[in-house]
């Protein structure tokens, strides 16, 4: 745990903004006092959820992307600790641990170029490094019987969720991803691109289902390499939202029945909703309402083991407006989960 800052009383108290009659979200959550004992505090804390950031956008640039996903941790917090504490919100359930520390490894990307081959491999073996620490952390928080809610960072940390929720399970689990990408390309050294593929090739994922594809950035290699594979199944943005070949809530119950017989990952790329900044910011996507919705769904399963929030990259100017993006997203998700 050498990586992990904790969120402590000091962090509290310079972001919630505390108004007369007013009882704020982040005045009621839960904090640990110390690093020492983290697994035997978790254990005796009576909350469920458990929040933490991994403010890195190493893996985004090992996939030749855009960089910027390192500032979403921030502004999630600016906005989830200044919302209402109300029957709704649940705050007494909820513990914010703090994040993954990789700034080190951040500067070295200032020396690197992405178009440099070689440059590309460091900055994947400096994923390979987040992925250890990632899938420890994942794997005590479910042990000890809570459930993570993990906000990125790039989708490069699909990985250590899916590794660290297996490890803690003692098998593999399934994976509903909610993304326009389906992170399934070459093991070529770790990046942002194919968590999935080497989840899957190393036994921690067994069932995948990728929700909205989009057909225009998906290699026909890919698309392939998907249907021959039996514990894959998938559906794209343009059979649903374009040419309305599918329903979006039948799809959401086939996507259910493929992965939810037993412990489940919900994964959620901000890259899939439309006009979001992020990695890959697309103007032709899912709408924010959609998203909420499949995570109002895919939530109301007692086998959802943890929440994954994703390639968000906000800019100053946007800031403000992904934290609000993401805090609707916790909330939803711990709102569904709550009564499954």
């Amino acid at each position: 745990m050498d990586k992990l800052v904790l969120f402590n009383e000091s962090n509290r108290n310079s972001l919630v903004n505390k108004r007369p009659d007013e009882s704020k979200f982040g005045e009621h959550i839960h904090i640990i006092p110390h690093l020492t004992g983290i697994y035997e505090q978790l254990i005796n804390l009576d909350v469920q959820y458990v929040i933490f950031g991994i403010p890195e956008d190493i893996g985004v640039f090992a996939n030749h992307g855009k960089i910027g996903t390192s500032n979403a941790w921030n502004a999630c917090l600016k906005v989830l600790l200044n919302i209402q504490s109300n029957k709704f919100t649940h705050p007494n359930k909820v513990l914010i641990l703090g994040y993954l520390d990789f700034f080190d490894d951040m500067h070295k990307l200032k020396s690197l170029n992405q178009s440099n081959s070689k440059d590309i491999q460091k900055a994947r073996k400096l994923v390979k490094n987040i992925d250890k620490h990632v899938s420890e952390l994942v794997a005590l928080i479910i042990k000890a019987g809570k459930t993570p809610i993990i906000i990125g960072g790039g989708h490069n940390n699909a990985y250590g969720n899916i590794k660290g929720a297996s490890l803690a399970l003692k098998k593999p689990i399934n994976v509903i991803n909610f993304d326009a990408h389906s992170d399934f390309r070459t093991e070529e050294g770790r990046h942002s691109g194919n968590g999935f593929s080497y989840a899957v090739s190393e036994g921690f994922l067994k069932k995948y289902f990728i929700f909205g594809l989009h057909e225009n950035y998906t290699s026909d290699a890919i698309f392939t390499q998907l249907e021959e594979n039996r514990h894959i199944e998938f559906n794209t943005f343009e059979a649903i939202e374009v040419r309305k070949e599918l329903k979006f809530k039948s799809e959401l119950k086939r996507a259910l029945q493929h992965i939810n017989s037993k412990p489940y990952g919900i994964e959620l790329d901000c890259d899939a909703i439309q006009n979001t900044p992020s990695s890959a910011m697309t103007p032709s996507g899912f709408s924010m309402g959609k998203a909420r919705a499949f995570l109002n769904t895919t939530a109301q399963n007692k086998h959802a083991m943890y929440l994954h929030l994703c390639e968000a990259a906000p800019t100053p100017d946007s800031e403000n407006q992904v934290g609000k993006l993401l805090t609707y997203l916790i909330t939803d998700f711990i709102r569904a989960h709550t009564n499954a």
